[in-house]
């Protein structure tokens, strides 16, 4: 089975992210060991024909559902693309207030040309 310790060193992460935003980084990262990890060894297992340790199994399966969990917790509590869409609708508030809607007008037919030959 494949060793933890033996893993690639940790990436860097951006200093200006929110701490929210980098536990995320760091739950997708753990998330994406324990299933390499679990894939390892059933590849191990077929070409053996030895079966997985269940012990060992059961551990990384109560692990991957602990760290899925606390991920899905932090998604809902508004981190990555819920804080980018809210940003967003700040944004867009803010800039029709300070035009006329002749103006906004223009700016949203330039904005959908834009999003359909980008294929947004």
């Amino acid at each position: 089975m494949t060793d933890p310790n033996n893993a690639a060193p940790v990436a860097v992460i951006s200093p200006g992210l929110p701490d929210d935003q980098r536990r995320l980084i760091d739950l997708d990262d753990d998330i994406a060991k324990i299933r390499t990890q679990i894939a390892t060894a059933d590849l191990a297992r077929q070409r053996g024909h030895k079966p997985i340790d269940p012990d060992w199994f059961h551990r990384a399966r109560t692990a991957l559902r602990h760290l899925s969990r606390e991920r899905a917790e932090l998604l809902a509590k508004g981190t990555g693309r819920r804080r980018r869409e809210t940003l967003k609708d700040a944004l867009i508030d803010i800039l029709r207030s300070r035009h006329d809607p002749e103006t906004w007008n223009g700016i949203l037919v330039e904005a959908q040309a834009r999003s359909e030959r980008e294929g947004l």
